[in-house]
C-alpha cells in the first residue's frame, strides 16, 4: 500500500524574539548572530503554554485546509524532545485537546530528527495494518523552556513551533518511496539536557550548575551533519532510483541558515530548491522539517508528481532522510 502525505499544517507563536533581544541576553553583537547563524528572529510561546497546545494548533490548521477530518485519524505519533511532562505522553494530551478518541497515540524522541523517525514509524504501521486509515505525524518543540539565555551557542538558534502532516493511502507511484534512519550513541553528549531524568536528577546542585538547561556542541554537530546526511540521502535516493538532479524541493533540518547552506552544498543542491525558515523562525527542533514544508507549500504549492527529499540531523546523535513523490 503506497503511503503519502495528504495534508499539512503548522503553527508558530506570535511572540517574536529578535536579535536585539538575544544580544541583550547573551552579550553578543546582533551582527555576530546574523553573520554566524543567518537567524534573524525566532518565536517564543507565552509562559504557561504547553507543547501539546502548540501541536494541537498545528493539527487544527491542517484540518482547516484539508478535505479530511480528525475522525479519520487512526494513529498519532508526536515527535518532541520538550514534552509537557515526563508522563503521560504529550501525544495523549494533544489527543484530548483535539477530541480524538480511542486510537493509539505516543511520543517519539529523536530530538531534531524526530519528525523523519515518526514519519518512518507511522508509514510502517499503516502498511502493516491498512485498517488504521490515516495517521497524524506531528513535530513540536518549545526550546524556550529549556534555554540558558546567556548561552550564545544555543539561545541565538532556537525557537518554538509545531507542524503536522496527515499520512494516508495514495495511488501507485506517489507517496513515500524510502526512508533511512541512523543513530550513533557515542555522540550522545553533543546535544543534551543532562539533568532531569533517571541518570541525573534536577536537584538544587544540578540546577545551580545549569545542567537542567539545553546544551549543544555546535561545531561537532555540524561536522557530524556534513558527514552523515550525504550518506543517508544517498541511501534513500538509491532506493527510490533518483539522483539529486531529479529533486524538485529539498527540505533540510533548519538548524540554522549556515548549516542548511553547508548541507545543501555537500549534497550538490542549489539553494533555489531548498526552502528556508531558519532566518525567520530559527531551529524549531522536531517541527523544523514539517514546519518548513508547510511554509513552502503555502507560499509556492508543491505540484502533484514533485520529487521531494527530507534530510535531518539531531541529538543522540541521530540522522534521517526520506524520499517521496508529492500527491
Amino acid at each position: 500500500m503506497p503511503v503519502g502525505i495528504v495534508g499539512v499544517g503548522a503553527y508558530a507563536p506570535s511572540r517574536v524574539i529578535d536579535n536585539q533581544q538575544i544580544s541583550q541576553w547573551a552579550g553578543i553583537p546582533e551582527e555576530w548572530i546574523a553573520e554566524r547563524t543567518g537567524v534573524l528572529s525566532r518565536r517564543y510561546a507565552e509562559p504557561g503554554t504547553a507543547t501539546s497546545e502548540l501541536a494541537a494548533r498545528a493539527v487544527e490548521r491542517l484540518f482547516g485546509e484539508s478535505p479530511y477530518d480528525r475522525e479519520q485519524v487512526g494513529l498519532t505519533v508526536l515527535a518532541t524532545s520538550t514534552p509537557d511532562q515526563p508522563q503521560p505522553a504529550t501525544a495523549t494530551r494533544m489527543q484530548k485537546l483535539l477530541r480524538i478518541h480511542g486510537t493509539p497515540a505516543f511520543d517519539l524522541n529523536a530530538v531534531c530528527s524526530g519528525f523523519v523517525y515518526g514519519l518512518t514509524v507511522a508509514r510502517s504501521m499503516l502498511i502493516a495494518d491498512p485498517s488504521i486509515g490515516n495517521a497524524l505525524v506531528v513535530g513540536a518543540d518549545m526550546y524556550s523552556t529549556i534555554m540558558d539565555r546567556s548561552d550564545r551557542r544555543t539561545v541565538s538558534l532556537f525557537g518554538d513551533g509545531a507542524a503536522a502532516v496527515l499520512l494516508g493511502e495514495v495511488p501507485e507511484g506517489f507517496g513515500i518511496h524510502a526512508t533511512r534512519l541512523y543513530a550513533e550513541g557515542d555522540g550522545a553528549h553533543l546535544v543534551e539536557v543532562a539533568a532531569g531524568g533517571t541518570r541525573e536528577v534536577a536537584d538544587d546542585a544540578a540546577r545551580e550548575a545549569g545542567r537542567h538547561y539545553f546544551r549543544m556542541e555546535g561545531r561537532s554537530v555540524k561536522e557530524y551533519a556534513l558527514q552523515i546526511i550525504p550518506k543517508v540521502v544517498d541511501d534513500v535516493l538509491s532506493t527510490a532510483g533518483w539522483t539529486v538532479d531529479d529533486l524538485d524541493r529539498v527540505f533540510i533540518h533548519q538548524g540554522n541558515t549556515r548549516l542548511v547552506e553547508s548541507v545543501a552544498a555537500a549534497l550538490g543542491v542549489d539553494m533555489a530548491r531548498v526552502p528556508l525558515t531558519a532566518p525567520r523562525f530559527g531551529n524549531t527542533g522536531a517541527a523544523s522539517i514539517p514546519f518548513t514544508l508547510a511554509d513552502s507549500h503555502g507560499t509556492r504549492p508543491l505540484e502533484r508528481g514533485d520529487k521531494v527529499l527530507f534530510a535531518t540531523v539531531g541529538g543522540g546523535v541521530t540522522a534521517g532522510a526520506a524520499a517521496l513523490t508529492w500527491y
